[in-house]
Formats: structure tokens, C-alpha cells, sequence
């Protein structure tokens, strides 16, 4: 077998390249962990020449170990080279990106998003001359009779933050490929990981990461990932990742790389899990809604079992839910206060088990507008303690 942390990965495994992937020994100590790079710049034989790095927000080697550990992990299987960028943020790798977009052109994305996103694109692209719409990303129809002739990018989330709401990736990629303009699809893939879903291989141009979440895993790091098999594209976004600047430093990538090596391990146990506490909810009194994909209820069932699989093929849905407290708003914000083992806390995909009000903190910046949640939702994410524990915990908050 060729090694796994080379150039040819065809032959290696999901979680041997979760592990291996451009991490070779040091060549020096012979270190299994390569080191952190803990450096801003490096000293050159002869004027303007070095051996591959110049300056840190450039290039950092620990930065290029996690680059080529993402495009491995999103690039599985692929005929075609898989190439990673790193961010300091998900929503900093989501800037970079849409700077491809250019003043004028046009970005059709759903009407669930992930409340920073949607700040980002109204706030702050909008004044640009971006323009923005919204539909149901999960009907096809729709999606087709909402391109435009000069929509540039289609941006995609499955599963949605907060809804849970499904698209067919593959779907929306043959309606990129068939549309004049050929836009761009772009998945943000972070409630899946590339462990449960490749949306690469199902067509998109560009996989998104808020590698704070289910890559890292342990709520100790920020970051941002960006992967792509498009060669032109990828040196524009290389170019702009070094001239704005916004890239992690050596010991956030590190810490990235390290929780990367369990990620198949630790996303099994989120989807055990995240079914278990999915249909616990579903069954009790004062939950009005519960919203899973892993549920045959969900109307996404059917795409999320064909799109969201384990590298082995076995369907698996994730961790992260959200459901409708029959109380209302104040019974919601009350039972989100009262769990034990759940946190009350912003973010997801740590080992630790999380729940919030979106209404109130992660998608506070959509209120009022269409993309405003309901009141009474709350949003888990599932972590790996004992699956007793976490459903004994939402049993005695809900009363």
C-alpha cells in the first residue's frame, strides 16, 4: 500500500488517512507528531530562495499538515486531486470564497442558514453589489426556477443549521452543470463532516468547514477549512487567502489535526447517539416536532440516507437536532437552562454535549427577517458521553 500520507491516497482508508494524511515522521527526530511550527518566518539561503517557506501568514508547514489532511479526508476516493486551504474561522474560509463572487452576480442559497452566514452576506457582501435570494434548497423545482442568468454560486447547507433541513447535493449539482452560467456549488459540509458526507464526490465545486466543530472535536479550537478540485480556482483562493490574511495559527492547526485523528471514531458515536436522543424526544409529551434526518418522519430522510453515509456506506445522520418544545418560547428557554450534562453554550461537534436557543443566540442575527426560527426550537449537539446519561438528562429537563 502506498503511504498514506503521500501524494497517492487511492489505496488507504477513511480512517488511516484521517491519521496519516501528510504527517510523515519528522525527518529529523524521527517524532510520529510533526512538529509545531511555532515560527513567523524563515531564513532564506539566498535572496529569494528558500526551501518552500517565506513567511507564516504564507505558509506554515504544521498549516500545510491539516491542508492536506482536509483535501485527503473531502477528496476520498476521488479520480481527481483534492486540494485544502485553512482559515482562522469557518466564517473566514465563507469570506474568501465569496470574493470569487464578483459585484453584480448573483448567489442563490436556502432559507435556512447559519445565522453568521446570513450576516455575513446581507450585511456586509450585500453593500458590495452581491445580490442574495433565498428558497427551499431541499425542492429541486424551486432551486432551478430561482437561478438566475447571472447566478455565479449556489451555496448549499445539508443538514441546515437549525432545521435540519436536506438537499440533494447531487441534484443541485446537475442544475449547476446544466444552467449557461455553470455557477459554482459550495456545500458547508460541518454538521456532516467528510466522515458521513463528501460532497465532492456527489458534484459540488467546493466543500466549506467550520473545522471549530466536528474536525477539531474538543471545544478548544477555532478554525476554518476549504476544500476544492478545481486547480484554477484553488490558486485564486490561495492568493487570497495570503493577501487577506485571515489564516490559523500553527498550534490552532495542530490542535486541528489531532482531534481529526478520531474523527471516524467519535462520529460513530455522535450518530448512535443522535438517533437514540432523537427518538427518546419524539416520543415525549412536550416535545411538539422533532428534527433529525435519521428519522423516516423527516421529509429529507430518503436523500440524507443516500447522501449521508459512513465511508463503509452504512447510512448515519450525525449528532446535531433540533426540536419544537410544546410549551412554547418561555418553557423552551427555561427546559434549555435546566439541563445537567448538556451545556448551555453557542457551538457544536465537541466531544461534550451542547444545547442552545437559535432564536436567542447562534441565529439572533436573522430575527425579524424571513430566515427568523421558531421561538419554542431548540438545538442539540449530541456528544459522545453515555447515551443513558444524555437522555436521562433531557428527560428531567423537560419535566
Amino acid at each position: 500500500m502506498s503511504s498514506p500520507s503521500g501524494k497517492n491516497h487511492s489505496t488507504a482508508r477513511f480512517e488511516t488517512l484521517a491519521i496519516h494524511a501528510g504527517q510523515e515522521p519528522d525527518p529529523t527526530t524521527g517524532a510520529v507528531v510533526p512538529p509545531i511550527y511555532q515560527t513567523s518566518t524563515y531564513v532564506q539561503e539566498q535572496v529569494g530562495q528558500h526551501k518552500g517557506y517565506e513567511y507564516s501568514r504564507t505558509g506554515n508547514p504544521t498549516r500545510t499538515v491539516l491542508e492536506t489532511c482536509l483535501a485527503a479526508l473531502e477528496g476520498y476516493r476521488l479520480e481527481q486531486p483534492a486540494y485544502g486551504l485553512a482559515f482562522a474561522s469557518g466564517m473566514a474560509a465563507t469570506d474568501t470564497l465569496l470574493r470569487l463572487v464578483k459585484a453584480g452576480e448573483h448567489v442563490l442559497t436556502g432559507n435556512d442558514v447559519y445565522g453568521g452566514t446570513y450576516r455575513l452576506f446581507e450585511q456586509v457582501l450585500r453593500p458590495y453589489g452581491l445580490d442574495f435570494s433565498y428558497v427551499d434548497m431541499g425542492d429541486l423545482q424551486a432551486v432551478a426556477a430561482a437561478l438566475r442568468p447571472n447566478t455565479r454560486l449556489i451555496w448549499l447547507e445539508t443538514p441546515t443549521n437549525p432545521l435540519m433541513k436536506i438537499s440533494d447535493i447531487a441534484g443541485v449539482a446537475g442544475l449547476a452543470r446544466a444552467h449557461p452560467n455553470r455557477p459554482w456549488l459550495a456545500v458547508d459540509n460541518t454538521f456532516a463532516s467528510p466522515y458521513l458526507q463528501r460532497p465532492l464526490a456527489l458534484g459540488a465545486d467546493f466543500v466549506i468547514h467550520s473545522t471549530t466543530k466536528y474536525l477539531a472535536g474538543h471545544s478548544d479550537v477555532v478554525g476554518g477549512g476549504l476544500v476544492t478540485t478545481d486547480a484554477q480556482a484553488y490558486a485564486r483562493l490561495k492568493y487570497l487567502q495570503n493577501a487577506v490574511g485571515a489564516v490559523p495559527g500553527p498550534m490552532d492547526c495542530f490542535l486541528t489535526v489531532r482531534g481529526i485523528k478520531t474523527l471516524g471514531l467519535r462520529m460513530q458515536q455522535h450518530a448512535r447517539s443522535g438517533l437514540a436522543v432523537a427518538q427518546f424526544l419524539a416520543q415525549h409529551a412536550r416535545v411538539a416536532q422533532v428534527l433529525y434526518p435519521g428519522l423516516p418522519a423527516h421529509p429529507g430522510y430518503a436523500v440524507a440516507a443516500r447522501q449521508m453515509c459512513s465511508p463503509d456506506g452504512s447510512p448515519a445522520f450525525g449528532g446535531m437536532l433540533s426540536f419544537l418544545h410544546r410549551g412554547g418560547l418561555e418553557a423552551a428557554r427555561a427546559m434549555a437552562a435546566r439541563t445537567r450534562v448538556f451545556a448551555l453554550a453557542e457551538s457544536l461537534g465537541g466531544v461534550e454535549s451542547l444545547i442552545e436557543h437559535p432564536g436567542v443566540m447562534t441565529h439572533a442575527s436573522v430575527a425579524g427577517s424571513p430566515l427568523e426560527v421558531p421561538p419554542n426550537l431548540i438545538r442539540l449537539s449530541v456528544g459522545v458521553e453515555a447515551t443513558e446519561d444524555l437522555i436521562e438528562d433531557l428527560e428531567q429537563a423537560l419535566g
